[in-house]
């Protein structure tokens, strides 16, 4: 086995606080133990909060953590979790953010909250979860959001999706220390993809629950067994006994989306699971998706998963 030695190991520093996501902490601080076994004494992992001592996460399981003042990184990583629980706490993780200093600054899912409002991320792009990127956008405006990726570099600052997306960031940070045969090795111990394929919107939940009240559930069922016919807004708001206008209101309402934009998603769901698992031709797939033809079809996948078809079929295959 051939190992690369780092004569001083990084100091990563996972800052953590009441209420915070237990994954959002123990993923990344698994992926870097498992790539130092590769690599030995290349990192040196410490688990910190205002104050130390013991601090609650939002599964009521307690951590052990040393006091976040005058810690010293090579790396920060702000976990998220319930902000709110600790006003205190997070007030005083945000004033040591403003004036720390490190190689590298992170934070996973909500944690980008923190970094944002110590201005870590004006004029920089940034990402976090899914479910928050409204009030993110609304709250941080000098952000430029990318709502869909799993994680966001932009410099030394880097910014990850909602809780698992964690570790995909730790990955890409180990690539970027030790390499990308470190980072897929690690990827393969952890049995996850080394570059999760895809951006956050394959998980987003409404409109598979057709919406906060599930409203619109018969009308998305309706459109899944429909998407190789044309889906427009017209025959949508036909369907669901509404004029185009209100129906267009609601629906954006209800599931964070637009009918169109709605539809496009559906058909990159079904035309992923078919490129992933079957060996149709693309111009099949595009046809029966409702895309029509592949080049169409290869501009959605880009817009929405971030990686042509091609790609998504070879790494299908290659897992």
């Amino acid at each position: 086995m051939t190992y690369i030695r780092q004569k001083r190991p990084r100091a990563i520093g996972i800052v953590v606080f009441p209420g915070f996501q237990l994954l959002d902490a123990a993923g990344p601080a698994t992926a870097f133990e498992i790539a130092e076994r590769f690599s030995p004494r290349s990192y040196s992992l410490t688990l910190c909060a205002p104050g130390g001592g013991a601090v609650e996460s939002s599964s009521g399981l307690k951590l052990s953590v040393e006091p976040l003042a005058g810690c010293a990184f090579d790396t920060i990583i702000v976990s998220g979790g319930e902000i709110a629980r600790s006003r205190r706490a997070t007030r005083d993780i945000v004033g040591w953010l403003r004036a720390a200093r490190a190689r590298r600054i992170a934070s996973v899912c909500s944690g980008a909250f923190l970094l944002a409002e110590a201005g870590r991320l004006d004029g920089r792009r940034a990402t976090t979860h899914w479910a928050s990127t409204k009030d993110f956008a609304r709250s941080y405006p000098r952000v430029t959001l990318a709502p869909d990726r799993i994680y966001v570099q932009d410099g030394d600052v880097w910014t990850s999706a909602g809780i698992s997306a964690g570790i995909d960031l730790a990955l890409a940070l180990i690539e970027d220390d030790l390499g990308a045969d470190i980072a897929r090795r690690t990827a393969q111990q952890l049995v996850v993809h080394h570059r999760r394929p895809g951006g956050q919107s394959q998980f987003s939940a409404l409109l598979d629950l057709g919406g906060r009240s599930g409203r619109f559930g018969d009308l998305i069922d309706w459109m899944r067994s429909s998407l190789g016919e044309p889906l427009t807004v017209e025959r949508l708001a036909e369907r669901a006994a509404m004029s185009q206008r209100n129906f267009a209101r609601a629906f954006a309402a209800e599931t964070g989306a637009t009918p169109a934009k709605a539809v496009e998603r559906l058909r990159l769901e079904a035309a992923r699971a078919a490129v992933e698992t079957s060996s149709l031709p693309l111009d099949r797939i595009a046809e029966m998706s409702g895309f029509g033809d592949a080049d169409r079809m290869r501009r959605a996948f880009l817009r929405g998963l971030g990686q042509p078809p091609q790609a998504l079929r070879r790494a299908a295959r290659a897992a």
